[in-house]
């Protein structure tokens, strides 16, 4: 008489107790687990008649070979130790020396009908595909590398060089958004995005782009809004803020940096916002309160999270040095007309700036101050002409839109003076150096 065992009794549950018809459903299996394991050797697994009958009737000395098991187990959701386990027969008789009678033991049953989508191995592929992913961990760690070696050869290499480089990060990280990743991943790329849409607008405001730029700006904010990314999304507010500066619309670049550090005031990124954003824009509007207010409370946070004294780099994710921060109140009083004010403060970070690797830092630092001493009771033209010819040479063949929109604002202020030597001398270096094609773009742009 056949041995009844778990085996058995799945098969005549399932309707398969023919060779045929078990052989069909094995061979499926097999061939969607060679799939699932990437092992094509399992495609080829059959099941012989003879196989058939001894499995089904419980004739077994040994349990299958070991790959014939996973396919068994696969297909019938149950450990083949207990397949092959002997199973109480309900037609058997009871051994004399049993301790409770049948009429009070339960046989047992086979496991409930399972509906169509309850296959084991249709479970574990699924979950498999859902954990799938077209990036990995070398992948993300190549792309944040790439984006941290832009940030640091910035202000070397500056944004025509290192853009390209940039647009690349970037769709990169738009193409593999574009497939499937677990959530750990896909939040990674989103900031990974935002960061590489986010330098390509700073790259844009120094490159006279604003248009550009505040639709960088724009996306760099909104995918770090939604994986919830403060420190990158106060960083685009902020290069947002930067670029309506640099394009004339101060209003809008105070209210932009203000609504951002309402949202985090005490956060680090504020410091950027207070000073470079709102700061520097309420000078341009004259308003001197305003002006102390934000320089005030970009200081004591400042102080709250121990910043470096130096000066950070300008496009750096990292929250602003001390020095960063009074190189922008230079800027904001230069707007106010404090020139004794400007003096003080480019006094106190001189020996930074100057042996910072910021050519750009350091030149317009010296049109700030060259502007200042244009503004005293009485100007001191030969200097201020001196420091605007050293900031042109500093920043050399490389313009950005900054260094261009001061040199040519020092022209104009100088214009009372234009027949001295020193203005007409100041005067033909900064049309020869702004006759390059970058200056001459930037140029266009601002007319």
């Amino acid at each position: 008489m056949p041995r009844t065992t778990l085996f058995r009794q799945l098969l005549q549950h399932r309707h398969l107790t023919t060779h045929e018809a078990f052989a069909a459903q094995y061979e499926r299996a097999a061939a969607r687990l060679a799939e699932l394991d990437r092992d094509p050797r399992l495609a080829s697994l059959q099941v012989s008649p003879r196989q058939f009958d001894r499995w089904y009737g419980g004739e077994l000395l040994t349990l299958p070979r070991p790959d014939a098991c996973r396919v068994l187990e696969h297909m019938l959701g149950r450990p083949v130790s207990e397949l092959f386990a002997a199973a109480h027969d309900g037609d058997s008789e009871a051994d004399e020396d049993e301790e409770e009678p049948r009429s009070r033991r339960q046989a047992p049953t086979a496991p409930p009908p399972r509906e169509d989508d309850e296959n084991p191995l249709d479970i574990v592929t699924r979950t498999r595909q859902l954990t799938a992913s077209n990036t990995d961990d070398a992948t993300l760690a190549f792309l944040d590398a790439s984006l941290e070696g832009i940030t640091s050869r910035y202000e070397q290499d500056g944004p025509y060089v290192l853009r390209p480089q940039a647009r690349q990060a970037r769709q990169l990280a738009h193409t593999l958004l574009d497939g499937r990743q677990p959530p750990r991943a896909r939040r990674e790329l989103f900031r990974l995005a935002a960061r590489a849409s986010g330098l390509l607008g700073y790259m844009a405001v120094n490159t006279g782009d604003f248009a550009l730029s505040e639709a960088y700006c724009t996306e760099a904010r909104d995918l770090s809004r939604e994986i919830g990314d403060l420190d990158t999304e106060l960083w685009a507010c902020g290069t947002l803020s930067f670029g309506l500066y640099y394009a004339g619309r101060y209003d809008e670049a105070d209210a932009c940096a203000a609504a951002a550090v309402e949202r985090a005031p005490r956060h680090a990124q504020s410091i950027r916002l207070l000073a470079n954003g709102r700061a520097r824009a309420l000078g341009k509007t004259g308003d001197r309160r305003a002006v102390e207010q934000a320089l005030g409370q970009a200081l004591r946070l400042s102080d709250l999270h121990e910043v470096p004294v130096g000066l950070t780099s300008c496009i750096s994710f990292e929250p602003y040095g001390r020095a960063r921060t009074l190189a922008n109140a230079v800027t904001s009083h230069v707007a106010l007309r404090d020139t004794a004010q400007v003096l003080r403060d480019a006094e106190h970070i001189d020996d930074l700036v100057e042996h910072s690797t910021s050519s750009w830092s350091r030149s317009l630092v010296r049109l700030d101050v060259a502007t200042a001493l244009l503004q005293q009771r009485t100007p001191d033209v030969d200097h201020a002409m001196a420091l605007g010819r050293e900031a042109l040479r500093l920043c050399g063949d490389t313009p950005i839109s900054s260094v261009y929109q001061r040199s040519r604002d020092l022209h104009e202020q100088a214009g009372p003076w234009r027949e001295q030597p020193a203005v007409r001398d100041y005067g033909d270096e900064f049309r020869t150096w702004s006759s390059q094609p970058a200056a001459l773009a930037m140029a266009s742009s601002a007319s």
